[in-house]
């Protein structure tokens, strides 16, 4: 609340054309006919030896995950809750050169000295403001002495300053917090976590993920591509990594581990919770493209005497992805796969038409092919078309449930390696030279 109310103050003291970054992000882009164009995610500067550092242009998201540069230049009015520009934007993918610095990503939170030798201070917010040439120069920055307290509370001192009463605006990652960058990431999906992250060099990914709770960070790395997920948890402390391959979803893990160093994966593995270990050991013994290698050990599995109210509880659990919540495997004991006889299974829609004391087992659907672990993903793909299911049921030779099959990890084998990536175009181009082949 200080640094708000602190901020409002020197705000409105400022000139109309002073803009601070922090409170610009997630501002709408328009163009001329008031079109929605993106919404701005970064401010990106030149820090100079000499001299004001200059902002060149925004960072915008456009089109779901894709990030653009949108030159200053073609910004005609920046004015609360709006930034107008001349409607030309380049939709090529924002690529960061190594002279340019990202406000947001890489100043927010950076510890810099003071040139006066009475310590160090925290920089909370930059603000940009245009001068007589209509040129965009970094002229203040809004910084905090002393660090973040318990909760993410600030506390200290807070003070207005220009750029040339510090020194250390372009340090190391080592001396950036990630307190501010986390703001702009709370309320992100996975998908878009992963991107953002994704997009950061590895000593910040590390930092930005010391931050973040195992499961958040868990279904973040789940969204990266193999090779960011690789560089990732090898670069977490052990004793970490293993503690988010425990939250993750057990195929997600077994494919995270099937790329490390098998020596890598050993000491990971040997660290995980003795039971997500089994799953995962389990699931790295099958082929990456059958039912097995794709399936996940943790489904909702009930007994048929649960009721469709438990079924319910069941579905609405946080950690339930969305395309397993749709379905419950109904199974006698023992429930832990590979559990007793499979006897089928329930569909959430059909669960919602029926009392809630019903039981399961008076409301299955037995009629669907088997899929076995060794099935290849072509079958699994077939069935879950044929049936317009979310999720398959995989069984070993005894009728046991093993796992199950959902159609968002089927997807993520049938794209390309890279797709995530690759802009739009490219991926369907991917698309679809795959489906030719």
């Amino acid at each position: 609340m200080l640094v708000e109310n602190t901020m409002a103050r020197a705000s409105s003291r400022s000139s109309t054309t002073r803009v601070y970054v922090a409170r610009l992000v997630g501002t709408t882009v328009f163009d001329p006919l008031g079109d929605a164009v993106g919404k701005v995610h970064d401010v990106v500067v030149l820090i100079r030896l000499r001299g004001e550092p200059r902002a060149v242009g925004f960072v915008i998201d456009v089109s779901g995950r894709r990030r653009v540069f949108l030159p200053l230049s073609r910004v005609t009015a920046i004015e609360p809750g709006a930034v107008i520009t001349t409607g030309l934007v380049n939709i090529r993918r924002f690529s960061q050169r190594k002279v340019e610095t990202l406000v947001v990503g890489e100043l927010l939170d950076r510890v810099v000295t003071l040139r006066d030798g009475t310590g160090k201070v925290t920089i909370r917010d930059v603000a940009i403001e245009r001068d007589r040439n209509k040129d965009w120069k970094v002229t203040r920055l809004f910084v905090q002495r002393g660090s973040s307290g318990p909760l993410g509370l600030r506390r200290g001192e807070t003070l207005t300053l220009r750029p040339e009463d510090v020194t250390g605006l372009a340090g190391s990652v080592d001396q950036q917090g990630a307190t501010a960058l986390l703001a702009t990431m709370e309320d992100l999906k996975p998908a878009d976590l992963a991107d953002v992250l994704s997009d950061l060099p590895l000593a910040r990914q590390v930092e930005v993920a010391a931050e973040l709770e195992d499961e958040r960070l868990a279904d973040a790395v789940e969204e990266l591509s193999d090779d960011d997920a690789v560089a990732l948890i090898s670069a977490l402390e052990v004793s970490r990594a293993a503690d988010v391959l425990d939250a993750m979803q057990p195929d997600d893990a077994a494919d995270l581990m099937a790329e490390l160093p098998a020596p890598q994966a050993t000491v990971l593995l040997d660290l995980m919770e003795p039971e997500e270990a089994e799953d995962v050991r389990r699931l790295m013994t099958y082929d990456e493209y059958t039912a097995g290698g794709l399936m996940t050990t943790e489904p909702i599995i009930l007994p048929p005497e649960a009721s469709v109210a438990q079924f319910l509880a069941h579905a609405r659990k946080a950690e339930i992805p969305p395309a397993l919540a749709t379905v419950a495997f109904v199974c006698r004991p023992p429930l832990e796969t590979p559990t007793g006889q499979f006897l089928g299974m329930v569909h959430l829609q059909r669960a919602l038409r029926e009392r809630p004391q019903r039981l399961v087992g008076s409301i299955l659907d037995q009629d669907l092919d088997k899929v076995h672990p060794e099935d290849s993903i072509g079958t699994v793909t077939r069935l879950l078309a044929t049936y317009n299911l979310t999720a398959l049921p995989v069984l070993d030779d005894a009728g046991r449930l093993l796992g199950a099959v959902s159609v968002d990890d089927v997807l993520d084998h049938l794209m390309p390696d890279d797709w995530r990536e690759a802009d739009d175009d490219v991926t369907d181009e991917m698309i679809e030279r795959s489906a030719n082949a």
